[in-house]
């Protein structure tokens, strides 16, 4: 068995790109569950460590978001993951982003308005 390519690259482009059909829907959607497990393992990882940076931050939560932060974020993301672009990053890194303050919030025990 091979190592597993490294995200972004060619090699990584052709593992999981079918060749004109010779890839079955069972064994595709057998390789987006075991993205999809991956992905919600770093979900989890990173809503930690944004809990932990909530509990030092001067401002935490919501008001001390960083939006120059987030857009820097974004915008390395879509160097590595271009088919998505910055739009749809953005989308998706605010709905990350909110999901993890709003797990911070609640174990510390902060009530949204």
């Amino acid at each position: 068995m091979s190592p597993e390519p490294t995200a972004g690259t060619a090699a990584d482009h052709a593992a999981i790109t079918p060749d004109d059909g010779a890839v079955e829907l069972a064994e595709l959607r057998r390789r987006i569950d075991e993205v999809d497990s991956r992905l919600a393992e770093l979900l989890e990882q990173r809503a930690i460590l944004a809990a932990g940076v909530q509990r030092v931050k001067p401002v935490g939560g919501f008001a001390g978001r960083d939006a120059e932060r987030e857009r820097a974020l974004v915008a390395a993301m879509a160097g590595r993951a271009p088919r998505l672009g910055e739009e749809r990053l953005a989308r998706i890194m605010a709905g990350v982003i909110e999901a993890g303050l709003e797990a911070a919030e609640q174990e510390r025990g902060v009530e949204r308005p």
